[in-house]
């Protein structure tokens, strides 16, 4: 049945949506086909090659299952774009364990060993440029998912609103239009916010709605995908 499946439908995304309503067989040769991904996604993110014994392969494989689970049409994304954000957010975040864990790990021993110390710098170096690397990973992203709404990284540093309570207002709409599943296709079908919904749910004017709209509709596009270092800017008083 999964050879027909993939005779029938061409999109991966299709298929990744068809798997989420089939059976546990299908999921497993779905992932066991693209476990070569997998493998050459997880070798980049850690800058090095990863076997498949290693456990950065095994939390890329249980990110890349939990990416099928995740994903629809509405991330605006394409399935592997996707994937690949979900695997790089459970692989930093395994980092970021071990380098709690490590540094934990020192104290309690007492050790002041200089070779201890050394490799302790060069593992927070490594985190250091892993996280940076893939911050721009990340801004380009969003910056492709903004063009298709016509809206640049510039334009937002324009359209950001100043005052706090402005701020509270737009967010409660961002967290209306990516709640709602109909007012969330439109925004991404039409690619453009559903205004006549919008009037009748918040109190907020059409005038208003209107001058905020690019930085709206990017909040929403930051909101309902797995950004790691974007979703900040979600956070109230930023």
């Amino acid at each position: 049945m999964f050879q027909t499946l993939y005779k029938r439908k061409e999109k991966i995304e299709d298929i990744v949506l068809t798997i989420q309503q089939s059976s546990s067989k299908e999921l497993d040769d779905f992932i066991v086909q693209y476990t070569p991904f997998i493998n050459k996604t997880v070798s980049t993110i850690c800058g090095r090659y990863i076997t498949n014994q290693e456990d950065e392969f095994s939390i890329g494989l249980n990110a890349f299952h939990e990416a099928i689970k995740l994903y629809s049409y509405k991330k605006g994304a394409s399935f592997l774009s996707f994937a690949k954000l979900i695997i790089k957010r459970e692989l930093i975040d395994f980092f970021r364990k071990e380098s709690k864990y490590q540094s934990l790990t020192s104290e309690q021993n007492g050790s002041d060993d200089i070779h201890k110390q050394y490799d302790d710098h060069v593992y927070s170096s490594y985190i250091k440029n892993f996280d940076e690397v893939n911050r721009k990973e990340e801004i380009i992203h969003f910056s492709e998912m903004l063009k298709q709404f016509g809206i640049s990284l510039e334009t937002l540093v324009e359209v950001s609103p100043k005052h706090e309570d402005t701020r509270e207002h737009i967010f409660s709409v961002v967290d209306l239009v990516t709640s709602d599943e109909e007012m969330l296709t439109f925004l991404y079908k039409k690619k453009k916010l559903p205004m006549k919904k919008l009037e009748t749910k918040v109190n907020i004017s059409r005038k208003s709605l209107e001058k905020h709209r690019k930085y709206i509709i990017a909040m929403s596009i930051i909101s309902v995908n797995e950004y790691i270092y974007l979703k900040n800017y979600l956070k109230r008083g930023n």
